[in-house]
């Protein structure tokens, strides 16, 4: 058992509504809620579904919680429903100049076409962590996971809570999450990485901060030492970066050495999509980590997640992990 609250995970909040559909249908993806009769809701994004895949390996109440916004509507009740099921103490803001983020997902055969709308999830504001009982979330948390994403919306929140994490000498994980935020976001994505203790991405998204920050190399092994040896707020640990490479090996660069870690075969036809297994390897990651596991551990839960995710429809997860 770990304590309630070990990990704080914060991110932009979709629901996700997911439809078998043919292909002519995907040009009318915006009626699908009303057409279908089969329709999943799967709480979404990629922090949530981070923090999601933790708390299910974790099995213990509550060891999960969350920050992000959502509307006053139907599809919030829904969200925050899933997530409260799923054993996340979601903390989030409410507004109603928009209504809850969505991401429609349409399914046909073993492709999926996904369409999000962000709308609530842009509306978070750094007043909601003066609320005393949120405060208390973040000050309860020994570790802290963000998304790249949130970047666009209120970068100044997930630096407090950094700036809060360093000082107390508490662990911070972060996402590049998109190449276009290392390009287009790249300030305050540059003043998130002094405080990474754990810095994620896949190989696209660091290929393209190699490239927007003109490390010099496209050798992706490089580019994790230099994001490794990057300047570090909270000296106490040095930072471990993390590159996923699809069906290729993972690129971990720690205590100032280069590893290699091959992910767990699979056969094609046993794949059902690809699409949550990135935030599924994060949410495995994360799991071994707030129960003070090794590096070598982490990785194999979350290779062990990511196998799990890509032989289901999209994040969704069986009802108890076997992962021992």
């Amino acid at each position: 058992m770990v304590e309630k609250g070990v990990l704080l995970g914060y991110g932009n909040p979709l629901l996700d509504i997911s439809v078998q559909a043919t292909k002519d249908f995907l040009n009318k993806y915006a009626e699908m809620s009303e057409q279908f009769k089969d329709v999943d809701y799967v709480p979404g994004g990629a922090a949530l579904n981070a923090t999601r895949v933790a708390q299910w390996l974790l099995q213990s109440p509550e060891a999960t919680s969350f920050f992000g916004c959502i509307g006053h509507d139907k599809f919030g009740e829904i969200l925050t429903k899933a997530a409260h099921t799923a054993g996340v103490d979601v903390k989030f803001q409410y507004t109603s100049k928009e209504p809850t983020g969505t991401c429609a997902v349409v399914c046909t055969d073993k492709n999926r076409s996904l369409v999000a709308n962000l709308a609530a999830a842009n509306c978070f504001s750094e007043d909601h962590l003066d609320v005393p009982e949120n405060w208390k979330q973040v000050e309860k948390a020994k570790f802290y996971y963000f998304a790249g994403y949130p970047l666009t919306v209120c970068p100044s929140a997930m630096l407090r809570i950094a700036k809060h994490a360093a000082e107390s000498n508490k662990v911070v994980c972060m996402n590049m999450s998109a190449p276009f935020l290392c390009t287009f976001f790249k300030e305050p994505m540059l003043k998130m990485l002094p405080y990474a203790d754990y810095w994620f991405g896949n190989e696209s998204e660091a290929d393209e901060f190699a490239k927007a920050n003109e490390l010099g190399t496209t050798d992706r092994k490089e580019i994790a030492k230099k994001l490794g040896n990057w300047e570090k707020v909270n000296k106490a640990r040095s930072r471990v970066v993390v590159i996923t490479q699809g069906s290729d090996p993972v690129i971990v660069f720690a205590d100032g050495q280069l590893r290699e870690y091959p992910v767990i075969p699979i056969k094609s036809e046993d794949i059902v999509d690809s699409n949550g297994a990135g935030d599924s390897f994060v949410g495995g990651f994360l799991s071994q980590l707030v129960k003070g596991k090794s590096l070598d551990e982490c990785i194999r839960c979350g290779h062990y997640t990511a196998n799990v995710v890509l032989q289901r429809t999209g994040c969704t997860l069986p009802d108890k992990p076997d992962f021992v």
